[in-house]
């Protein structure tokens, strides 16, 4: 009875850290390329809420676990300036904790991987792409930041601190040394890609702890009838950190956006280097932690669940034959989108796009992505979840053709008015498609769960469903690399002056598919002719393997899985009934 009793208190006391929306952070990554599907967060209130409407609807003692999933209704109407002072000031602090994650995330998972781009091939960014992979796998470490903590500084604020202090060091020595890292890594005497992304994992892994702590301390920052606003802070200062990094950044780090649009006289770099902004970013972490620490107190909590007792309910939720069911259609389901989100853009910069472009699509895109994000969760109200994932997905598969062909009419003479207009409107409409597919995903997640292991049960399933996001791209980005044909052709006046040259004259033809190749065949005065592209070829690859299992398993499965009654979604049914 006393376990029984325990777990009966509250879906959010027990698992704070492993609940809310600490496994929705979903990232595509640049923009709708590069980002894992990390930044989702613009639709996490009504995702919030709909587990309280859950519980709320089983609480009817008419309630059956045979009836169908119940709707999701918000369940706070207050406005902000209606909320005590109190939590005012505490959502204030919550923005901010969320908006430091922004800062290294929106770096590593949008900005980077582009100016990589100039330095290294394909397969090189596929392993940087690694370095998002923590946000992906945080839950196998959620129950120990949950249940380790010093009652002297601080459940919450035990791991904060350390973690917050540990990130700004990691970004002050990463900006001294960064640009050079960049130029030198993969050559003779350099770094090693390994290493340069080691780095970056580094900061994602300190960011993905950090959120742990933080979703759970946002639970007891804001008082219980308020609590929803915890996910309004992480929408508000994830986005705007990611944007800052991402968007803003890429923009004054251009040199050719920096002399279009705010210098008379051109010069050959940008209004921000990534070194600098590391650093500033760095010294901001650390005076940040020592002003929590120094001002924030922290009420007293107690543990009420240990280490193991979390693990044993995640291993009984894997359990249940239509979990193992909605996480095997959650590894599959993004294969046929990974070459439009992880190669498209940067193939772009490859033909000739311009980081100034791309900085302008990204920022055009952002506000659709807002505006469209708000109707998607109006739509996941009005339809079946699932029902509206698959549209999502259907258009998701179509964005992919779409961004394909935007990319082969790329115009021999160079950017044109008309080519960035359809750049953009891709863009939008691949985002979009991307926002049906998360919000609609969440909503089910939410409305399934079981309200008495909630945390534990959402995590669980947003955590396979951001894996999916992530483990494809390394392998596509090294297909793209070992299926591309290109041959350096000697230049055409073999007796130019070698004063002219940046490196060995090209005497005779050679491979030049992958960057440092290329690079080798332009400063030596030759010319990489493509004779396969191989994006196009992982591309269709993707979208064939997308339509063969969306057709034959991952729609009828997922529409079998929503017309289950909530009986089946419980660990105290049996899971061989189902």
């Amino acid at each position: 009875m006393g376990t029984k009793n325990r777990r009966a208190k509250s879906p959010t006391t027990r698992n704070g850290s492993l609940g809310r929306a600490s496994g929705r952070k979903s990232n595509n990554g640049p923009a709708a390329g590069m980002n894992t599907e990390l930044m989702r967060r613009n639709v996490s209130q009504e995702v919030a809420t709909s587990e309280g409407a859950a519980a709320n609807s089983m609480a009817r003692e008419t309630f059956s676990l045979d009836d169908p999933v119940p709707k999701t209704h918000a369940s706070n109407n207050h406005g902000f300036r209606d909320l005590p002072k109190k939590d005012q000031r505490n959502f204030g602090l919550l923005v901010l904790l969320y908006f430091l994650q922004g800062i290294p995330l929106g770096l590593a998972t949008g900005s980077v991987p582009f100016l990589l781009k100039n330095h290294m091939s394909y397969g090189e960014i596929g392993i940087f792409s690694l370095a998002s992979y923590p946000y992906s796998l945080k839950l196998f470490w959620s129950p120990i930041v949950d249940a380790l903590w010093s009652p002297k500084i601080g459940r919450r604020k035990s791991w904060i601190l350390p973690i917050q202090l540990l990130s700004g060091i990691g970004m002050l020595w990463l900006g001294s040394r960064v640009e050079g890292m960049m130029e030198m890594t993969g050559k003779p005497g350099g770094p090693t890609i390994w290493n340069f992304t080691g780095w970056w994992f580094f900061l994602v892994l300190m960011c993905a702890t950090q959120d742990i702590a933080v979703d759970g301390w946002a639970l007891t920052l804001l008082t219980p009838g308020n609590v929803s606003y915890a996910s309004t802070a992480q929408t508000v200062g994830l986005t705007a950190g990611h944007f800052l990094s991402y968007t803003v950044f890429l923009a004054f780090y251009s040199k050719d956006f920096a002399n279009r649009w705010f210098r008379t006289e051109p010069l050959e770099h940008g209004l921000m280097s990534l070194g600098g902004y590391l650093t500033f970013w760095g010294w901001a972490y650390i005076a940040v932690t020592i002003g929590l620490g120094l001002i924030k107190k922290e009420e007293k909590t107690r543990n009420e669940d240990g280490i193991w007792d979390v693990y044993k309910i995640m291993w009984g939720v894997l359990k249940l034959k239509n979990i193992q069911t909605i996480i095997l259609v959650h590894l599959i389901a993004k294969i046929g989108f990974q070459a439009n989100d992880g190669v498209t853009s940067l193939k772009l910069l490859d033909k000739g796009f311009g980081t100034e472009n791309m900085a302008l699509t990204v920022l055009i895109d952002f506000p659709f992505e807002i505006g469209l994000g708000y109707y998607a969760g109006k739509w996941s109200q009005q339809f079946t979840p699932m029902r509206l994932w698959c549209w999502g997905f259907a258009g998701r598969l179509a964005a992919a053709v779409v961004a394909q062909f935007t990319v082969s009419i790329f115009p021999a003479g160079g950017v044109t008015g008309w080519y960035l207009v359809a750049v953009i409107l891709q863009h939008v409409f691949s985002t979009f498609t991307n926002t049906i597919m998360f919000v609609a995903v969440a909503a089910f997640h939410a409305r399934v769960a079981d309200p008495v292991i909630g945390g534990t049960y959402m995590t669980l399933l947003a955590t396979v469903c951001n894996l999916g996001g992530t483990f494809p791209r390394f392998f596509v980005l090294r297909m793209v690399d070992a299926l591309t044909r290109a041959t350096c052709i000697p230049g055409p006046h073999p007796g130019m002056a070698d004063s002219k040259l940046t490196g060995p004259a090209v005497t005779t033809p050679f491979s030049c598919a992958v960057q440092a190749d290329k690079e080798r065949c332009d400063a030596g005065g030759g010319m990489c002719e493509m004779q396969r592209d191989g994006y196009h070829m992982v591309n269709i690859l993707c979208v064939f393997i997308g339509v063969v299992t969306f057709v034959l398993f991952i729609r009828p499965k997922v529409m079998q899985l929503q017309a289950l009654p909530l009986r089946a979604w419980r660990l105290s049914a049996s899971p061989s009934k189902y």
